[in-house]
C-alpha cells in the first residue's frame, strides 16, 4: 500500500510540475503525436495520450473530444461518453462534439438517450438537416408518429415544401392506419406542385386499392411530367396487365424495354420477376409477345450480362434449357473472367442435355480458372457420353494431385470404378473400389455399387451382403440400397426376408424405379405371390417404355 501512495503522489507531483513548467510548444508537439496516433488507428496509444494531456490540462475541449473518440473506437462506451460529454460541456457550440456524443449512445444502443440527445442537438442546431432526418428516423423507429409528424411541420415550415417531406408524411399517415388524411396530404401537394414521384405513389396506391382508372390517370399525369420516370412506366404497364388490356401491355413494356433512361439492370429485374408474378398460363398463352419483350431488351443492351442471365433464365422457366444456355454462352465468352457466369452456362447445357457442350465448355473452365470443381461437370458430360476412358483418365489425373481433399480423391477411387465397371472390365473397377473404401471404408454409394455388381455376377454374395448391409444400417430409408439388400438376399434364398425390405423400399421411391419393381416381381413369384407380381411386373413395364 506504501508503495502505491508513492506512486500516485509522485504522478500527481510529476504532472503539476510539468503543467507548471513545461513550455505551450511541448503541450502542443505532444498534442499533434496523439492526433497523429488517432489518425493512424493507434486508439489505444492515442488514448493513453490524451488521458495524459487531459490530466495537464483538464480545459482542452478538444483533448477531451479525442480522448472520447479513442475510448468509442476502442468499445469503451461509458468512457467516451464521460470524455465526449465533457468536451461538450466545455464548448457547448461545437456541432461535431455532441454528434459524437449521438456516436456514442447508438454504439451503447440506449435508444432514450440517443433520442434525447438528438432532440438536444436539434434545439442547438436548428438548420443541421442530418440532425433532423437523424430524429425523424428515431421517431418512425420508436414508432414515435405524432412527434415524426410535429417535425415534418417544423421542417417544411422552415425549408418550405418538398417531395421528401410530402411522401414521408403520406407514409407516415399509412403507418397510423389514416388513409384517407395520407392519400389527401398527397394529393394536396399534387395539386400545388408538380412531382412524377408523389403522382406515381398515389398511383400505387389507387392500384393496391383496385382503382384502376384512377391510378392510370396517376401514371398517366407523372409521365406527362417526366416521360422516362420509371415507376410510373412500370405502374401504367401494370394497370394494362392486371386489366388484361394486353396490346396496350405489351405496348407499354416494349417501350420500357427500348427506353435508354431505364438502366439495363432494372428492365432485368422485371424479367426475372415475370415467372414469379405471371400466371405461366397467360406467358404460355401469349408466349410470342413475351417473348418479343425479352428480344427488345437483349437489343436494347446485348451484352450486357444483367439481361442476358435475366434472358437466359426466363427461357429455363419456359423449358426451353438450349436456348437459355445460348445466352449465357454470350454471357460467359463477354465476361471470362466471371466464375458464376461460367458455372451457369455449363449448368445450362447440362440442362439441355448437350453433352457435348457441357464437356467442352467445363475444360475451357477448368483451363480458364484452374478450379478442380469442373472436373465434376467434365466426368458428368464424359460419362453420358460414355466416354468412358476420358473418365478413367481424369480420376487418375485427379488421384495424383497433391492439392485434392480426402473426400475428392474417394470420389475419383468411386467414378473410375463405376466408368471400369460400364466398360466391362470388372476386375479393375473391384480395384478402384478397393482403393476407396480404403479411404473410407464405411463409403455407402462403393459399397453399395460393389456389393450389387458383385450380387449380377453371383459371386461373393457373403461379402456383398456384409457390404450392402453397411449402406442400409446407415441410410435405412434408401430405396436404391434396399434394392440391392434384398435383391443378395433372393439370391441367398431368404426370399420372405427380401420382400420385407423391398415393401420397405416401395414407401421411399422404389416405385419410380423400372429395376426395383422388376427384382420385386421376382421375389414375389418366388414366395408364390403370382397375382401380385404381375402387377409390379406390369408397372415396371410402363415405366420401361416411358424412358424411366
Amino acid at each position: 500500500m506504501a508503495r502505491g501512495k508513492i506512486y500516485t503522489l509522485t504522478t500527481a507531483l510529476f504532472l503539476a510540475l510539468w503543467a507548471v513548467t513545461a513550455p505551450a510548444q511541448d503541450f502542443t508537439s505532444r498534442y499533434v503525436d496523439a492526433v497523429a496516433q488517432f489518425s493512424a488507428g493507434n486508439y489505444k496509444q492515442a488514448e493513453e495520450e490524451f488521458a495524459l494531456l487531459a490530466k495537464v490540462d483538464p480545459s482542452s475541449d478538444a483533448v477531451w473530444y479525442y480522448l472520447g473518440l479513442s475510448r468509442l473506437y476502442r468499445a469503451d462506451i461509458d468512457g467516451a461518453l464521460v470524455a465526449l460529454g465533457k468536451a461538450a460541456e466545455l464548448d457547448p457550440e461545437n456541432y461535431w462534439y455532441e454528434y459524437a456524443l449521438t456516436l456514442a449512445y447508438r454504439a451503447g444502443g440506449d435508444v432514450s438517450m440517443l433520442t434525447k440527445q438528438y432532440e438536444k442537438m436539434l434545439s442547438n442546431f436548428p438548420e443541421g438537416d442530418g440532425v433532423v432526418y437523424d430524429l425523424l428516423s428515431m421517431y418512425v423507429h420508436s414508432k414515435e408518429y405524432d412527434k415524426a409528424l410535429e417535425l415534418l411541420d417544423r421542417i417544411e415550415t422552415s425549408k418550405g415544401p418538398r417531395e421528401q417531406i410530402a411522401t414521408t408524411r403520406y407514409q407516415l399517415y399509412r403507418q397510423m392506419g389514416r388513409e384517407d388524411e395520407a392519400v389527401a396530404s398527397l394529393r394536396r401537394f399534387c395539386e400545388d406542385y408538380s412531382s412524377a414521384e408523389c403522382l406515381s405513389i398515389l398511383g400505387d396506391y389507387y392500384l393496391e386499392e383496385y382503382n384502376d382508372s384512377l391510378a392510370l390517370s396517376c401514371y398517366r399525369e407523372a409521365l406527362s411530367l417526366d416521360g422516362s420516370y420509371i415507376p410510373a412506366m412500370l405502374g401504367e404497364s401494370e394497370v394494362y396487365r392486371t386489366t388484361r388490356r394486353y396490346p396496350e401491355y405489351f405496348r407499354s413494356i416494349t417501350a420500357f424495354m427500348d427506353s435508354g433512361e431505364v438502366p439495363a439492370a432494372t428492365k432485368g429485374m422485371y424479367v426475372q420477376n415475370l415467372s414469379r408474378s405471371v400466371d405461366p398460363k397467360i406467358i404460355r398463352n401469349r408466349l410470342s409477345d413475351y417473348d418479343s419483350v425479352v428480344a427488345h431488351m437483349v437489343a436494347a443492351h446485348p451484352l450486357d450480362s444483367t439481361v442476358l442471365v435475366a434472358a437466359g433464365s426466363f427461357n429455363y422457366n419456359q423449358e426451353r434449357p438450349a436456348e437459355a444456355a445460348e445466352y449465357l454462352r454470350v454471357a460467359s465468352e463477354t465476361y471470362p473472367e466471371s466464375l458464376s457466369l461460367t458455372v451457369l452456362h455449363i449448368q445450362l447445357l447440362q440442362a439441355a442435355a448437350n453433352w457435348t457442350g457441357m464437356r467442352d465448355a467445363s475444360i475451357a473452365a477448368f483451363n480458364r480458372f484452374h478450379e478442380i470443381g469442373f472436373m465434376d461437370y467434365i466426368n458428368f458430360a464424359n460419362f453420358n457420353l460414355e466416354d468412358w476412358d476420358a473418365i478413367i483418365g481424369n480420376c487418375r489425373y485427379l488421384i495424383e494431385r497433391k492439392d485434392v481433399t480426402k473426400e475428392q480423391r474417394l470420389s475419383a477411387w468411386s467414378l473410375m470404378g463405376d466408368a471400369y465397371h460400364s466398360k466391362g472390365e470388372d476386375k479393375q473397377a473391384y480395384k478402384a473400389y478397393d482403393k476407396a473404401l480404403k479411404i473410407d471404408p464405411d463409403y455407402a454409394p462403393v459399397l453399395n455399387n460393389y456389393a450389387y455388381y458383385l450380387s449380377v455376377q453371383g459371386k461373393k454374395l457373403n461379402k456383398a451382403y456384409k457390404m450392402s448391409k453397411k449402406t442400409i444400417e446407415k441410410e435405412p430409408d434408401n430405396a436404391t440400397y434396399l434394392d440391392t439388400f434384398a435383391w443378395i438376399l433372393h439370391l441367398q434364398g431368404k426370399d420372405l426376408e427380401a420382400k420385407a425390405f423391398f415393401k420397405h423400399a416401395m414407401l421411399y421411391g422404389g416405385k419410380d424405379s423400372a429395376v426395383i419393381l422388376e427384382h420385386y416381381a421376382t421375389v414375389l413369384e418366388a414366395l408364390g405371390e403370382n397375382d401380385l407380381a404381375k402387377v409390379y411386373r406390369n408397372q415396371a413395364k410402363r415405366l420401361s417404355n416411358s424412358g424411366q
